[in-house]
């Protein structure tokens, strides 16, 4: 007998339901997973009616709603008809229904706030470093913070100090 376990990379699910894209969601958002549908929370197969109607249904709604394409398999076992949605990583941020989810353990959760923006960040090759200040000027920079970071970088033959020196006087001055 044929059983599974729901964990990171994977979903049980008795019977579709559309809500379950942001499962789909979640997995494109970290390392990828499968969505069972027609699987018990015990992870004994019941198998699902609708198998050739969800084959088409779920890759459309899948690009449709979240902008990713699943593959979609119909497995068998003891005549029990059950679907396997494979979901790669996306390598952009993926929502559905404006909403960024990821996967954690065996739960799909709802990224918000300061976790969503690092998240964002983070698929996108960026960090905090990267975001641009609006409204500042070089007199909102402290001159005694970069000289002193300037001679640990010189310090620690991060950078020469011939080429630092006048572009320092030329800032402050």
């Amino acid at each position: 007998m044929l059983t599974f376990n729901e964990n990171h990379n994977i979903e049980l699910k008795l019977i579709w339901k559309d809500e379950y894209l942001k499962h789909i969601c979640a997995f494109a958002n970290s390392n990828g997973g499968s969505v069972f549908i027609g699987i018990a929370d015990d992870g004994s197969v019941v198998g699902i009616q609708n198998c050739k109607k969800l084959l088409e249904d779920i890759p459309n709604k899948s690009i449709q709603s979240i902008g990713i394409y699943v593959d979609v398999r119909a497995l068998s076992t003891e005549g029990k008809d059950y679907l396997e949605i494979l979901v790669d990583t996306a390598s952009i941020p993926v929502s559905f229904k404006g909403v960024f989810y990821i996967r954690r353990g065996s739960t799909t959760q709802e990224l918000k706030g300061v976790e969503l923006q690092a998240f964002i960040l983070k698929k996108l090759g960026k960090s905090f470093d990267d975001l641009p200040v609006h409204r500042t000027t070089i007199k909102d920079i402290d001159e005694k913070a970069v000289k002193k970071f300037t001679r640990k970088a010189i310090n620690s033959n991060r950078i020469s100090s011939d080429s630092i020196s006048d572009k320092l006087t030329r800032c402050f001055n």
